[in-house]
């Protein structure tokens, strides 16, 4: 139940961000190249959006098995030492995580006290920052999800994208196009 909210909540979080930043992206280029003018606050909006689609999507990567890995030496390995291998990963992961949550609480905690604002929008600082623990948090979850699956047997490691095969995927459909 919480997994899906999260899927949901992730999926669209990430939608609405992408379209909002295209929008802004070519509203700004209208505005600049057709009309010679533009928006102070768009350059800094579009970094913070930037920011907040790269956690999210983090997240989200560990969920769909986008991200890439090196993992030719673990796929050598007998299943029950690969599971080894790889919940030792995922706790090394965590600990990453937990660490820069920490870390990134520190600094949000100390911005709200400062109680400064972003250099072009009068937005707190601390706000547009919270991306950090936000999205630490959610791969921290992912990352347990990840974990209880691998000690649970369902999963024996990261899905992670076989850049090869899927290249060999692609160059057998070309040619069978061609």
């Amino acid at each position: 139940m919480l997994t899906r909210m999260i899927n949901g909540l992730e999926e669209a979080v990430i939608s609405v961000l992408l379209a909002a930043m295209t929008l802004l992206v070519f509203m700004e280029v209208v505005l600049r190249f057709g009309f010679g003018t533009g928006l102070m606050w768009a350059e800094e909006a579009t970094l913070h959006i930037s920011a907040w689609m790269v956690l999210f999507g983090a997240s989200y990567g560990i969920k769909v098995g986008s991200h890439i890995g090196v993992d030719a030496l673990v796929r050598i390995l007998p299943s029950g030492v690969r599971r080894f291998v790889s919940g030792i990963a995922v706790v090394a992961c965590l600990v990453y995580t937990g660490l820069f949550t920490y870390g990134g609480w520190i600094y949000l905690k100390k911005m709200h006290m400062i109680g400064i604002e972003l250099e072009d929008m009068p937005i707190p600082k601390w706000v547009a920052h919270s991306i950090i623990v936000i999205g630490m948090v959610l791969m921290a979850i992912r990352l347990l999800t990840l974990l209880w699956n691998i000690v649970t047997g369902k999963a024996d490691g990261f899905k992670i994208v076989d850049e090869a095969q899927e290249s060999m995927h692609l160059a057998k459909e070309a040619q069978a196009s061609a």
